[in-house]
């Protein structure tokens, strides 16, 4: 098995079928992680046309002396 011991290749296998066995659980994800990305850009659309209407300049903070004890 060359240079590599049965306990490396068995890491390997079981690496191998996490990612690619069953249903489709690689796709499955990436899918998902498409969809959280499209709806993430698809809220910043939203957001930017709806606050910068409504929105009001901050009011002016008074300045106070902490030099005072």
């Amino acid at each position: 098995m060359g240079s590599f011991s049965i306990w490396h290749w068995l890491i390997v296998l079981v690496v191998v079928a996490l990612l690619f066995g069953g249903r489709g659980k690689l796709s499955g994800l990436m899918g998902d992680a498409a969809k959280g990305i499209k709806a993430f850009r698809e809220g910043l659309k939203d957001g930017d046309d709806t606050h910068h209407a409504d929105a009001k300049p901050l009011p002016k903070e008074r300045e106070t002396d902490t030099t005072r004890g």
